[in-house]
């Protein structure tokens, strides 16, 4: 059956091609860099996906993990033909030993010929004994490594799985899964348009996500999240699916949630309780990360994080899957709660688990605790407790490094490069073993003092002999590991030579201000208060593209005068007037009756 494409606009991403109902252009957004796509197909089936920016660097860490598998495939290759050739040089060994000739069987060779013959051929043998043992590793263990195969669990129009199909080399099957009819219709549609590459790696199917992942248990070596809200109902198949080795690719878009807007929704989702500090948006990767981790623990597995990402509107996350029972164990190191101060900014971190070492065994054993008393030591007011967050890092800067080149040197394959590449050069230079982050502003905020320039507060810390970094959540955050009372002895510091104005006892500047700093600052200019990226003015924090810039509406919903704040009031009157357009003759009929009536 041939498409007529007439009936369709044609919207081109990368190297992707999907046809788009011409009728229904009204939530569409022209493809551009950092401009987030909404599709409408014909039976008024939405689309939605993150963005441009979330397919091209999903598409850099896929480049990315292909070669990595490879090499290590090759390396486990190489690790079992060694220890193959090392268990039969030692068994070669043994049989030598045992069979070498004492008193006796030097007597009974001169007496019997054949025996003496005999013995001679088997020591002469050797290398028959070491290829058996090869032979039966080689069998047993990988063989040929096969192309990877990709799940997209949630394809709607199939535009993400044919990026991948089309653009990511060395890929294999990728499954475009969807329950909707009308989506599943419109993602064949496009496989076709697409041509045979597509046809031949895409295969869309219809099936629930949920029931499909849990039918095809460590079958694929890429499953990509990204669904419409919450990923969580997803999440306990998905992490059954990934072959050991794997990679999740997750969304969530939930943020509302997943901030403290609504930590009980965010508790019976996620099983953590979010804080609202200036570090939600990290803290949401961190609460997402944990969440995984506690699914895949669950089967024996566990999850290394290659890169988590917090973008416009949403965060999404990179992780590995491996299993080890024993790898398992080292999880509630990697968790802490977050004690945050009602009033001021400090917060500390309190570890689940610790580990005690002994005669060469690990015992895994509760964290000390705990460690903040009833009342905050800076300001005197009580703490906010949530959590438990993932406190491990959250990238692989070895990970991050490689993306990077890759799409330095592919500049042209990617629709959203400039952002894409300030992402990454950020967190490139973020401090991998720092939980969550300062805001200097809240800082002085609630010393209500002038603030400090970032180059000056971040002098002070580095002479304080504390490490200091930006953080790609927030243009205004900074990452250290300096204790909060070195930081409110910085600032106490600061405002000895730029006074304020005198504050209420009672509030939280006053009594933090009214001691004196055990450390004196030192504000003079260090070497390294400037990242690499800001000394060479790359661009790191980009500006929105455009107004009312959101997620847009879920698929099915009607648009009202209400969604104006969300969509702008060009696209409200658009998609009203076009609904006016599309209502049945019998409803008009139907309506022109009653008011007759």
């Amino acid at each position: 059956m041939s498409i007529d494409v007439s009936d369709y606009s044609i919207i081109k991403e990368g190297e992707a091609e999907i046809l788009m109902h011409a009728k229904n252009e009204v939530f569409y957004n022209k493809t551009q860099e950092l401009i987030d796509e909404t599709y409408e197909f014909a039976a008024g089936v939405q689309v939605f996906g993150s963005g441009v920016n979330n397919r091209d660097i999903s598409i850099a860490v896929l480049r990315a993990f292909i070669p990595k598998r490879k090499q290590e495939h090759e390396a486990k290759l190489s690790k079992r033909t060694k220890a193959a050739k090392k268990v039969s040089e030692e068994d070669a060994s043994e049989l030598l030993a045992e069979e070498a000739p004492t008193g006796s069987d030097i007597h009974d060779e001169k007496s019997n010929g054949e025996c003496a013959v005999q013995k001679e051929t088997s020591l002469d043998e050797p290398h028959c004994i070491s290829e058996e043992p090869i032979g039966t590793m080689d069998e047993k263990g990988p063989g040929e490594l096969k192309p990877p195969r990709v799940l997209e669990a949630l394809s709607a129009s199939g535009l993400r799985a044919l990026r991948y199909a089309r653009e990511v080399e060395g890929i294999g099957q990728v499954v475009a899964l969807d329950n909707d009819k009308v989506s599943v219709e419109a993602c064949r549609r496009n496989i076709k348009f697409n041509g045979s590459v597509a046809s031949s790696k895409v295969d869309s199917q219809l099936a629930d996500a949920r029931v499909y992942m849990l039918t095809h248990p460590k079958e694929f070596d890429v499953v990509d999240l990204d669904p419409y809200g919450s990923p969580s109902v997803f999440l306990d198949s998905a992490v059954q699916c990934v072959a050991d080795g794997g990679i999740l690719m997750c969304t969530a878009t939930d943020m509302a949630v997943l901030c403290g807007g609504n930590g009980e929704a965010c508790y019976s989702k996620y099983g953590s309780y979010p804080l609202r500090g200036k570090y939600c948006h990290e803290m949401a990767l961190r609460i997402l990360l944990a969440s995984i981790e506690s699914h895949a623990n669950r089967y024996k597995r566990y999850i290394v994080p290659v890169l988590s990402v917090q973008m416009d509107f949403y965060v999404r996350v990179f992780v590995r899957i491996y299993t080890s029972a024993s790898a398992m164990k080292n999880t509630p190191l990697k968790l802490s709660y977050v004690y945050q101060c009602t009033s001021c900014d400090s917060f500390h971190l309190q570890p689940i688990g610790r580990t005690i070492s002994k005669n060469n065994s690990v015992r895994y054993l509760p964290g000390f605790g705990p460690v903040v008393p009833q009342e905050c030591s800076d300001c005197g007011k009580k703490f906010n407790m949530g959590g438990p967050i993932w406190s491990a890092p959250i990238h692989d800067q070895e990970w991050v490094t490689s993306i990077l080149a890759d799409v330095k040197s592919m500049k042209d394959s990617y629709p959203a490069y400039n952002r894409i590449v300030a992402v990454l050069t950020t967190i490139s230079e973020e401090l991998p073993d720092v939980p969550l982050f300062l805001s200097l502003h809240n800082l002085c905020a609630t010393l209500k003092c002038t603030s400090p320039s970032a180059v000056i507060f971040r002098s002070a810390v580095l002479n304080a002999g504390y490490r200091i970094s930006g953080t790609h959540v927030n243009p205004l955050g900074m990452k250290t590991d300096a204790p909060m009372d070195v930081i409110w002895d910085i600032m106490r510091c600061w405002v000895k030579n730029h006074p304020v104005k005198a504050q209420q006892p009672d509030q939280s500047g006053s009594v933090i201000l009214a001691k004196e700093p055990v450390l004196q600052a030192n504000f003079a200019r260090a070497v390294a208060s400037l990242s690499k990226a800001q000394t060479k003015k790359v661009a790191r924090f980009l500006p929105n593209p455009e107004r009312h810039w959101g997620p847009k509406l879920r698929a099915g919903r009607q648009v009202t005068s209400k969604h104006v704040s969300l969509l702008g009031p060009d696209a409200v009157n658009g998609s009203r007037n076009h609904q006016e357009d599309e209502e049945p003759n019998s409803k008009r009929q139907k309506t022109d009756q009653a008011a007759v009536a």
